[in-house]
């Protein structure tokens, strides 16, 4: 135990001077660090060792994602069949996988066609390939959003990250995406952006980036009474990202939950055995 925490101490002693160092560079005009702003943290349903995702949030990201950022970002690791888990019936899986077209074949002349999806089948990508989708952004593919809420995070510094070790934060990803969504705003003065491009501080590659603000209040109709503002929206599509990229997140939480019991158990089972054991005893 006391090498574990000396341990942990020797790391934030050296992820603070780290921390100094990139601070006094900062300072002296170099390269700055991004994101500017760090994400803010949201209070999501599916944080913490309990967390559980919030079914209509999900249905409601969905609804974002389809009718907002589908248009320039493909979702090709996730099936239409998985979409039962955010609550909808199988029929109603098989009519929204209806309202897409997917490539199929060769049939028997040998030759591609289209059908309709079926559950069986995955998000398709607006676009052909990656050359006719970065043609069509400025030069840059817009990224598959499968996995994107476990594959964006900014790394938090010291002693925030300390902290995570026993928080266990792992929402990095989401919290990300909706500061990204809702922090584009007007350049202070004396920052110059280039053109063509949008100031937005909680870009993690830049002060600015070539996607437009993507969505505005009022944009999508809830039916569920939800307020349609760009901060639900924003919470709500990176909730549904998050539940993309990690399915089975409330599976594992419940694994992991039995699994220290059980092993808080078995300690104590071998402490009182340890003890029978070796006791003091008359022969």
């Amino acid at each position: 135990m006391k090498k574990l925490v000396t341990s942990i101490l020797s790391l934030a002693v050296v992820a603070g001077l780290g921390f100094t160092a990139a601070a006094s560079a900062a300072e002296e005009g170099e390269t700055p660090h991004y994101p500017i702003n760090k994400p803010r943290e949201v209070n999501w349903s599916f944080a913490g060792p309990f967390g559980h995702y919030d079914k209509g949030q999900l249905q409601r990201g969905l609804k974002v994602y389809t009718e907002v950022c589908a248009a320039c970002h493909s979702m090709t690791l996730v099936s239409f069949r998985t979409l039962q888990d955010l609550g909808y019936s199988e029929e109603q899986v098989k009519a929204f996988a209806a309202n897409y077209q997917v490539t199929d074949g060769p049939n028997d002349d040998g030759d591609m066609f289209d059908r309709a999806a079926v559950p069986s089948d995955y998000f398709p990508p607006p676009f052909p390939n990656a050359q006719a989708a970065a043609a069509s952004n400025n030069g840059a593919a817009p990224p598959d959003f499968s996995l994107i809420a476990k594959a964006r995070g900014v790394t938090r510094g010291f002693p925030q990250f300390v902290f995570d070790i026993f928080t266990q934060y792992q929402e990095g990803g989401p919290d990300y995406i909706y500061s990204l969504l809702t922090g584009y705003q007007e350049p202070p003065e004396g920052v110059e952006v280039p053109e063509g491009t949008y100031y937005n501080p909680y870009f993690i590659a830049s002060a600015s980036l070539a996607m437009a603000p993507p969505i505005s209040d009022g944009q999508v109709t809830y039916d569920d009474g939800a307020p349609e503002t760009l901060d639900q929206y924003s919470k709500d599509v990176s909730a549904f990202l998050m539940w993309a990229a990690e399915p089975h997140l409330e599976d594992r939480k419940r694994t992991g939950f039995m699994v220290m019991v059980f092993l808080l158990i078995f300690t104590g089972l071998i402490y009182l055995t340890k003890k029978s054991v070796y006791a003091s005893k008359e022969h």
